[in-house]
Formats: structure tokens, C-alpha cells, sequence
């Protein structure tokens, strides 16, 4: 049996909170723009100053979900305890629905790699990461979802393929799964693969978030996800075509380089929600629902 998605939760489009944006959000200049905020608390467990404050006005304003950078949950190392502790005092002040991760390692013999690697998609390794995300809900105290990483060579020798890898961690876990589009395109591309066929094999029931982003063609054989472009066309149109299959999940725009204007990401935003709400119809028609025209949303001013 599926865990379902938890029953409070934020739906629609919402954007990623970057430190540079934080004045502007005080400001309210996201007031009635976004439908929830998400938070990586790696970026503001450790910072002092105007941000702790700054953070508490902004989440009074926005519904809130946590997005963790570093726990390793394909490590094989125990789980940092100070870490640990930090992150469950963050999650616990602001409530979200969730915590996710990454479905990767990124840590070795304590050392932070800084960056999110693809682990072998073998059996024992489903296992061993699905005892660790269950570790983790369970020190955290708040469900738990994994997400779907762009990856760019394999590692070792697993067996199984990737979509099913993440298959048996969900159902193993019993978690959810964040699932990242933008890296479900660009692995299709540099793998060779059918991104539409390989989303088929997911079990759709256990998605309870997405994250849609931009990347960048480095030549004919590599595409990177960078996190640091508009979202290319292709990826919107595979954004409505999953809306269509799941419904009405938070789906998240991030922008991690390159970063633009406040003002900037909000009109990004806006073609995004087009986009969702494309995919809503299409969703309702599929099942039945009736058709519910989309909110009408306060337009920036010139």
C-alpha cells in the first residue's frame, strides 16, 4: 500500500527562497505571487544577523516546505547527529508537510562533497537508502520524501534500472518522491532514453512534489542541469503532461545560478502556473472532475 501524500499541503506553483531575495520578500513583493515557499535549511541554519527574523516574517506570510542539501541518503555513513539535531529544530519551527532530500550520496567519512552523486541502482543499495530515509523521518519527525537526481555517469555495477531503483526505495521507505522533471529531461537526453516511458514506470501515486528547472546544452552530447536558465519549452510541455497523470501537486520553479530579479523569477513563475494549470485541465478531463477555471492572480505592476 502506497503512503499517501500528507493531507495538509500547499498546492500550485511556488518558488525557492534565496538569501539575495530575502528583503524582497519582507517587502511583500511575493505577497499573492507564489502559492508556498521552499526553504533548504543548509542556507539558514547557521546564519545570524537580520535572516533569522527576516525568515520567521516571510513563513508567517508563505506556506512552507523544507528541502535538505546534504543529508547523503545513499551514503553508508551514520547521519551526522549535530546535523541531525540542527535540522529537526528547523523542521520542527516550520511545520512543513514534508522534508526531502536527494536520492544520492554527497558526504564520505564526514566530509561534505558538495555536490549530489548517483549511487549503484542495485537491490542492496534500495535497502540500505530506504533504512536511512526511514531513519530520517523518524529523527526528524515529519514524513519524508526523496528526490530524482540528474546524473552523468553510473556508478558500479547495480542491475537494476534507475526508474525502478527508485521504485523499490519508495515502496521499501514507504516515503514520497519529489519528483524533479527538469532532471528526468536531461537524463533522458544524455542517456538516451524515453523520458515519458521512464516517468511510466514511477509509481505516480507517490509523487507529492515537483521541481522544475532550467539547464544548458554544453554540445551535441551533453545537457547539464544547472539550475541557471529559463525552462526550456520541452520541459514545460513535460511538466502538463505529468500534471495531467497526478494532479494538483506544489510544484516548485528553482534557480540557483544565474540568478535574476526578484521581479524576474515572479514573471517565471507566472508562465509555470500557465503551464500547471494547463496540465490541471487536462487532468480533470482525464478523470472526470469539473472543470475549475484557474484563480485570477494580481498581475505585476508595470
Amino acid at each position: 500500500m502506497a503512503t499517501s501524500r500528507p493531507h495538509k499541503h500547499p498546492a500550485g506553483v511556488g518558488l525557492g527562497l534565496r538569501v539575495r531575495h530575502l528583503d524582497d520578500f519582507v517587502a511583500g513583493q511575493a505577497d499573492g505571487r507564489v502559492d508556498f515557499i521552499e526553504i533548504s535549511p543548509e542556507n539558514f541554519m547557521h546564519r545570524g544577523g537580520k535572516s533569522p527574523a527576516a525568515l520567521a516574517r516571510i513563513a508567517e506570510r508563505h506556506p512552507v516546505i523544507t528541502h535538505g542539501l546534504m543529508m547523503s541518503l545513499g551514503g553508508a555513513g551514520p547521519f551526522d547527529p549535530g546535523y541531525m539535531d540542527e535540522l529537526r529544530a528547523f523542521v520542527t519551527r516550520h511545520r512543513p508537510p514534508w522534508h526531502s532530500d536527494h536520492l544520492c550520496f554527497s558526504a564520505l567519512d564526514g566530509a561534505v562533497l558538495h555536490d549530489l552523486l548517483p549511487v549503484p541502482f542495485s537491490t542492496a543499495t534500495a535497502r540500505r537508502t530506504a533504512a536511512r530515509v526511514a531513519e530520517a523521518r523518524d529523527r526528524l519527525d515529519v514524513p519524508m520524501a526523496v528526490e530524482n537526481i540528474s546524473w552523468y555517469a553510473q556508478m558500479g555495477e547495480g542491475g537494476l534500472d534507475e526508474a525502478d531503483f527508485i521504485a523499490e526505495v519508495l515502496d521499501r521507505a514507504d516515503c514520497g518522491l519529489l519528483l524533479d522533471v527538469n532532471n528526468c529531461f536531461v537524463n533522458a537526453r544524455n542517456h538516451g532514453f524515453d523520458v515519458q516511458d521512464w516517468i511510466e514506470k514511477i509509481p505516480l501515486e507517490r509523487v507529492w512534489q515537483i521541481h522544475i528547472a532550467g539547464h544548458e546544452r554544453y554540445d551535441d552530447d551533453l545537457w547539464v542541469d544547472t539550475h541557471g536558465a529559463p525552462i526550456h519549452d520541452r520541459v514545460h510541455e513535460l511538466l502538463a503532461w505529468v500534471i495531467e497523470r497526478v494532479g494538483p501537486v506544489p510544484v516548485l520553479l528553482e534557480r540557483d545560478n544565474n540568478i535574476p530579479p526578484l521581479s524576474e523569477l515572479l514573471r517565471e513563475v507566472d508562465q509555470v502556473r500557465a503551464t500547471y494549470e494547463r496540465g490541471l485541465a487536462r487532468h480533470r478531463a482525464r478523470s472526470g472532475a469539473p472543470t475549475v477555471p484557474p484563480a485570477v492572480r494580481p498581475q505585476e505592476a508595470p
